[in-house]
């Protein structure tokens, strides 16, 4: 048998948020929805060796993760064409953990608002990791933590009357609206892949200071700064190491990033400048393999967009999710798995020719194909 000559990367939003605290481990442990099924059928249908589930709900610190192995049991591993997946991770998260005084406003501090991100309750919106190959634990980096006035330069919101935080809530309130995990991967012949997944926050539900569009920007900024050596001796994780990526290490940028290069309501120039950096394989960044695929053009209704169909991830015609390797790994395919109304599979994306978050995600995953002897001369052994 052949070694397997790629690795399959990919990340998605499932959109597994749920009102109530402990609401989708039930579901889970029930009967289960059509939506869970289906995001399912999608995984087993790609097969990424390693997959970002963003809007994962957990317990907030990471801890239980009974909800995420049965989901992973049931919905992904049963059946003739069951994918295992051995090696998990919940990202502790800054979701819903309500911050000790007032972010907005005056009075005592409440959820949702007043999260240190935004949530109901703490672990709403989370994310998580499934791999088929080991992931090193122990050598994680997390910047849950790190202080988003202390990122120079900070584009921090301001009013015609000056900051909008007061400085009491910029000693508590973190850059990170949930997690910034640079998670490495230990790859067959030993090498390691940097996984460095993030879901910041979205630009929308602010007015004229812009505070959601500010701090997804500077979430952004964050891994941009991580991964150019030198740029990013300011951060300091949430062990107290300082420094950015290693220069040379093999990475990969994934996430729900809330940021459409052309369209959207957010500042475009931070995913603009990241996607056009060198330091990443400009192929998937801008080029030929730019994900894609034939659903976008499906859509009806969503307004006047400069960004083609074929790129979009997201119901309302938008770019948000993103597979993005550095320039030292070699990708030979990507897409975006999104099949046009009409399909034979439809039904994983489409109610009656609308795209409908209650049959999988109001999100698209987004996958990556790496060249095995691109990761440092990784040799795979055959699925």
């Amino acid at each position: 048998m052949s070694p397997v000559q790629k690795i399959r990367i990919a990340s998605f939003n499932v959109a597994l948020d749920r009102r109530m605290p402990g609401q989708l481990a039930a579901d889970i442990a029930g009967a289960g929805s059509r939506q869970m099924h289906n995001i399912g059928r999608i995984l087993r249908r790609i097969r990424p060796d390693v997959v970002l589930l963003n809007e994962f709900d957990h317990d907030g610190e990471g801890r239980d993760y009974r909800p995420l192995r049965l989901f992973c049991q049931r919905f992904l591993a049963a059946g003739e064409d069951g994918i295992d997946y051995p090696y998990v991770y919940l990202a502790a998260t800054n979701t819903g953990l309500l911050a000790p005084v007032r972010l907005h406003g005056e009075g005592e501090p409440r959820l949702p608002e007043d999260g240190l991100g935004f949530g109901a309750f703490h672990g709403q919106y989370g994310f998580a990791v499934l791999s088929r190959f080991p992931l090193l634990v122990t050598r994680l980096r997390s910047f849950r933590r790190f202080l988003w006035r202390d990122m120079p330069n900070a584009l921090l919101p301001r009013t015609e009357a000056g900051p909008y935080y007061s400085p009491a809530a910029l000693e508590v309130l973190p850059l990170s609206s949930k997690n910034h995990l640079d998670l490495p991967v230990q790859l067959p012949n030993g090498r390691v892949l940097h996984l460095l997944a993030c879901h910041p926050a979205p630009p929308i539900d602010e007015g004229t200071e812009r505070r959601n569009s500010c701090r997804n920007h500077d979430e952004l900024r964050l891994w941009h700064d991580y991964v150019r050596p030198g740029r990013g001796d300011y951060l300091i994780d949430d062990a107290g190491q300082r420094g950015g990526l290693e220069a040379g290490a093999d990475f990969v940028i994934l996430g729900d990033l809330n940021a459409d290069p052309l369209d959207g309501d957010g500042f475009r120039d931070a995913i603009q400048a990241l996607l056009a950096d060198p330091v990443l394989n400009r192929s998937v960044a801008l080029g030929r393999l730019r994900p894609g695929s034939r659903g976008g053009f499906g859509l009806k209704g969503v307004g006047a967009r400069r960004g083609s169909p074929r790129h979009w991830t997201h119901s309302q015609g938008l770019r948000l999710d993103y597979v993005l390797p550095g320039r030292g790994l070699q990708a030979l395919a990507s897409g975006v798995f999104w099949l046009p109304p009409g399909h034979a599979q439809a039904d994983l994306f489409w109610n009656r020719g609308w795209p409908d978050r209650a049959v999988s995600s109001d999100h698209r995953l987004v996958w990556v194909d790496l060249a095995a002897q691109g990761v440092r001369g990784v040799t795979l052994s055959p699925r």
